[in-house]
């Protein structure tokens, strides 16, 4: 679908101002405006982020009591289970409070519902069935904060219940004996004054209760500091911890790193500071045996710094492919394991799950896309899928590449086929559109719904699915304005192509981490011709690749999953602008700048 594109200001005096100021280029000036940084005081902050800048656990409601908790159910010998996810936030955080309880000397293990038959969050069954086994005290992580009902059946089979999570809290707060959540005090004052970044990843909240407990169990060794009521944490200096806890809070910094990337957490803030050590220090140098060998099979050498991208588009999806396909336990058994040999049969294994999973994803991808053109109208304000061949583990991707494809919402069913049990969703949103309050105007038709704003899931009977359908359209149909029915891309500035040398770019990659809140910059150029003519690429031959010419200057440019730009840029007749990222593309020791190209159009 084509996208309007929207080139953000340029304030010269501002720009020309903080290039003499902090001595930057004008482009990278222009970057740091764009992105909030206009002082000369905040550069060297944004461009130098430190470990420093995380905030204490002390500062993050409920963090040091549910440590103390821990801390009490280790030295009294009380099981313990934490209770994760089944995405990759949900099994770094995971191997980080399995690992620092299990250093610590205490008796854990931990749980992992299953996608397809449990779902997200704690679940009555699940719990009934740990406190059989033992289970004493329970630690959430990632999930756990609406979970009134569930949290009342762990207090009746008497399992403590230790809630740490970062998703938006509802009216009422579980029964839970501690709760560790940064946008808790926001909604509930008792639970102190509100915490100045409220975008944790549920990993990061992981981490730094993991921080807190090796800070409470250094602090119980020191004579004198046991009386926490005489001195209570915030009055006192924290107790260093032991090397062994050091190393092993710099190796979680490195898992709650791939949390905070793969759910897509703003890169800004103590984000950016932990994200950026993570993949400079952490990673390379302390990652554990069993992410060194998905590093490997994912062709990332863990010798050398990460980028985010690669969390996001290699690591991260090899992980979640496990919990897509209902194995999550194996990654969490992959980060938390120290035998080599089982490592990387791990790393193996999942990577084999990731191309069944890219494998289904194609089918379901080509399935719907040929539902969508026989069916349906290119008019449709939204598109409501359904098939009994369609994984409900993989149907999230799906909508949102069709959603991002015809800039509206998708939302794909997965039909029961042999049971006749209700059939499984997941929907895809686009800016405007709530896709919580969409379906929960549409609830009469609906067994279930969830979720957040751009991404949401439900449960349909099979014979409700047209009415649904016709409700959520017309729904779209009233809420969406015309005027957010086109895709919008916007760009950080306008140059030509004779700005971007090696070292350029290099300077633009000074303002990475990049991810959600602070994209990849996005530059465009005018009045392109082909240099020659553009071709697909890959083993698949799904990717483009061309040569671009402006005046003298000639760059390749490549960009992926788009093959059918080759036809369509052959198809026109003179000149394009396009729109990129400048990258270098280093091969056998030579570096060489190429675009990758996000959009192109003809030139106006």
């Amino acid at each position: 679908m084509p996208k309007n594109w929207i080139i953000r200001s340029f304030d010269r005096e501002h720009v020309n101002l903080l290039e003499r100021q902090a001595h930057i280029h004008p482009l990278l000036a222009q970057l740091l405006i764009n992105r909030g940084v206009g002082r000369s005081e905040q550069v060297a902050a944004f461009l130098q982020p430190k470990l420093t800048d995380l905030r204490p656990p002390a500062q993050l409601p409920g963090c040091v009591e549910t440590a103390r908790r821990l801390l009490d159910a280790i030295r009294n010998d009380r099981k313990i289970t934490v209770y994760g996810d089944y995405d990759v936030d949900g099994m770094t955080a995971t191997a980080i409070l399995r690992q620092v309880i299990r250093m610590l000397g205490g008796q854990v293990d931990y749980y992992v519902p299953t996608r397809m038959t449990e779902g997200y969050g704690l679940n009555h069954d699940a719990i009934r069935s740990l406190a059989a086994q033992g289970t004493q005290v329970m630690i959430t992580v990632d999930c756990g904060i609406n979970s009134i009902d569930e949290a009342q059946t762990a207090r009746e089979l008497g399992v403590e219940l230790l809630i740490t999570d970062h998703h938006t809290p509802g009216e009422t707060l579980p029964d839970a004996a501690a709760i560790t959540h940064p946008m808790i005090a926001e909604r509930f004052p008792q639970y102190g004054p509100p915490y100045p970044f409220p975008h944790l990843s549920g990993s990061t909240v992981a981490l730094k209760v993991a921080w807190a407990l090796c800070q409470e169990g250094a602090r119980d060794e020191e004579p004198g500091m046991r009386d926490f009521n005489t001195n209570p944490p915030s009055l006192t200096p924290p107790p260093k911890v032991t090397p062994e806890m050091r190393e092993f809070l710099m190796q979680a910094v490195g898992l709650a790193a791939l949390g905070a990337v793969a759910d897509v957490m703003p890169l800004i803030d103590e984000n950016r500071a932990l994200v950026r050590f993570a993949l400079e220090r952490s990673l390379p140098q302390y990652a554990p045996v069993g992410l060194r060998e998905l590093m490997k099979v994912s062709k990332i050498d863990p010798a050398k710094p990460m980028t985010s991208e690669q969390i996001a588009f290699a690591i991260g999806p090899r992980l979640n492919a496990a919990g897509r396909l209902g194995l999550a336990q194996l990654g969490v058994e992959l980060l938390v394991t120290d035998k080599p040999d089982k490592a990387a049969e791990l790393a193996a294994y999942i990577n084999n799950l990731n191309e069944t999973r890219q494998k289904l994803e194609r089918d379901i991808v080509r399935s719907a896309t040929k539902q969508i053109e026989e069916q349906f109208s290119p008019d449709d304000p939204a598109y409501v899928l359904a098939s009994t061949e369609w994984h409900s583990g993989i149907i999230g991707i799906v909508a949102g590449r069709l959603s991002e494809k015809y800039h509206r919402p998708v939302v794909l069913i997965s039909k029961d086929k042999f049971e006749n049990k209700p059939g499984v969703g997941s929907g895809r949103s686009v800016r405007g559109l709530n896709l919580c309050e969409a379906f929960a105007a549409c609830s009469e038709y609906l067994v279930r719904s969830g979720g957040h704003a751009a991404a949401a899931g439900l449960g349909v009977e099979d014979g409700k699915i047209d009415l649904f359908r016709d409700a959520f359209c017309e729904y779209v149909a009233s809420e969406l304005p015309p005027e957010l029915r086109t895709a919008e891309l916007v760009i950080d500035a306008e140059f030509p192509f004779s700005a971007f040398d090696t070292d350029m770019v290099r300077r633009i990659d000074s303002l990475a981490p990049f991810g959600h809140g602070n994209t990849r910059p996005v530059i465009c150029t005018r009045g392109v011709t082909l240099a020659e003519p553009p071709k697909t690429m890959g083993s698949d031959q799904r990717h483009f690749s061309a040569t671009l010419r402006q005046h003298q200057q000639t760059m390749r440019a490549v960009a992926f999953g788009v093959a059918e730009w080759v036809e369509q840029m052959l198809r026109h007749d003179g000149p394009i602008d396009v729109a990129f990222h400048p990258v270098i593309n280093e091969f056998r020791g030579f570096a060489k700048v190429e675009l990758q190209l996000i959009d192109w159009k003809p030139a106006e």
